[in-house]
């Protein structure tokens, strides 16, 4: 019996009040993402993600039932953390263009203070088979249409490449925030948060026609 299934109790998760459930996700989340950093999700007990955070074991099961339930409960935390901090920028300048590069600022932001989760990210959601990978492809759904809202409003006001596939690029860019913040995180962390974002918009750049000019 692997790790993952010992841990597997067959505990049906019961409702507490909010507050105090997203406050003990949140430290779970924090736990979990600097345990499974250190040792990837399987290798990772749900004894050591309680004791890290501070809670009983018994208040895991009480809220998730289970060791992969948590882990994708976690996993959707983490997403609401990211999706929330990308729709902060929303409306915050005239210039679709400088709106998606704060949207790209705000994920590196995101990958700096949870580098864990970007790792967890990159190295499960390519899994095959893998037991969460429908609650990749929901999230991954949701992240993409935050990013495809933000391109099409830079379609909205500036020419661009009609060649290029709107789903392709909605992946690039989604791709680039994840790939570039952890590659910063873990091989260049002399390399600054700007660079990455500057490499990052050279996608979004190119995808402007040359010498175009906004549409008035």
């Amino acid at each position: 019996m692997s790790m993952l299934e010992a841990d597997q109790e067959p505990v049906a998760p019961r409702r507490l009040r909010p507050g105090r459930t997203n406050a003990t996700k949140q430290k779970l989340f924090e736990a979990s993402m600097d345990l499974i950093g250190e040792r990837g999700a399987s290798g990772v007990t749900v004894d050591e993600i309680a004791a890290a955070a501070g809670v009983s074991k018994g208040t895991v099961y009480y809220n998730f039932g289970s060791k992969s339930d948590l882990i994708a409960q976690l996993l959707r935390h983490g997403v609401d953390i990211l999706e929330a901090r990308l729709l902060s920028v929303k409306g915050g300048t005239a210039d679709p263009l400088a709106g998606m590069e704060a949207m790209i600022g705000q994920a590196m932001d995101f990958m700096a203070e949870y580098p864990s989760f970007a790792r967890l990210w990159v190295g499960e959601q390519w899994r095959t088979p893998s037991e969460w990978q429908d609650t990749f492809a929901e999230l991954r759904t949701r992240l993409l249409q935050v990013i495809g809202t933000a391109i099409e409003g830079v379609a909205a006001q500036y020419p661009v490449d009609a060649t290029i596939s709107r789903g392709s690029l909605e992946a690039a860019v989604f791709g680039a925030c994840f790939v570039v913040g952890l590659d910063r995180q873990t091989y260049n962390p002399e390399r600054s948060r700007d660079q990455s974002v500057a490499a990052i918009m050279t996608i979004m750049r190119g995808y402007v026609l040359k010498g175009a000019d906004p549409r008035g």
